[in-house]
């Protein structure tokens, strides 16, 4: 054995080897090949048969609630560790734990990964209830604003500008607050599309600049119309 293959002082712990070079066990003589899991003591290292711990599951690290479930759970355990070469420092690999005991801790963490799903449920519905209050709210602002609008036009309106994650006006901060003009914007925009040849010009290739200022005057006459 060398230096690098006794185990780490750890207060508390059992300490498991993975060891890097052939050895034997010092009790029961068995071959212990290159990876296997040893015990160290007195006489020297032992396999984990004669270290009372060939009965324990290996779990590997990486999950920490696992980890710590298990290892509550779990009458006796012990620390896995192996030699690295280059930190030049023991690292661990993972905890040797009872059957039983993993099988708890899983069948834990499968019921707060429920819980988990069923709180992000619960959150997108909320998060779906406040936007169509915020889509109602829009749509109440234009109908208070535009009297004479047509009806399901406001609707058609905040569908389209309070649409999640499309950067539209109904989107800003502003007009989250039910600002006049950023309203006003989303309402000139509706007018734009379905009561000019705006659509029109630009599939004629015309700028939309251009395009703008050519229907400014409808746009204007359909607004105040519908203000009335």
């Amino acid at each position: 054995m060398s230096s690098e293959e006794i185990a780490p002082q750890q207060q508390g712990d059992i300490v498991v080897i993975w060891v890097r070079r052939d050895t034997k066990c010092a009790e029961c003589g068995e071959e212990l090949p290159r990876g296997s899991a040893i015990r160290m003591s007195d006489p020297g290292p032992l396999c984990l048969d004669c270290a009372e711990l060939g009965h324990l599951m290996f779990l590997a690290s990486g999950d920490a609630a696992l980890t710590r479930r298990a290892k509550k759970h779990s009458g006796l355990y012990a620390v896995v560790v192996q030699w690295s070469r280059t930190r030049k420092r023991y690292e661990r690999q993972g905890l040797l734990v009872e059957e039983e005991a993993l099988d708890r801790a899983e069948d834990e963490c499968l019921a707060d990964e429920e819980v988990r799903q069923r709180r992000r449920m619960r959150e997108a519905e909320r998060r779906e209830a406040l936007d169509q209050q915020y889509h109602d709210r829009f749509a109440a602002r234009i109908r208070e604003l535009y009297r004479a609008c047509p009806a399901g036009t406001p609707e058609a309106i905040a569908n389209h500008a309070c649409r999640k994650h499309s950067g539209r006006v109904g989107r800003s901060a502003a007009a989250q607050r039910l600002d006049e003009e950023m309203v006003g914007l989303a309402v000139r925009a509706h007018i734009r599309h379905r009561h000019t040849r705006y659509d029109a010009l630009l599939l004629k290739g015309w700028d939309r600049h251009e395009a703008r200022d050519e229907v400014f005057c409808d746009v204007a006459a359909v607004e105040e119309q519908w203000r009335s």
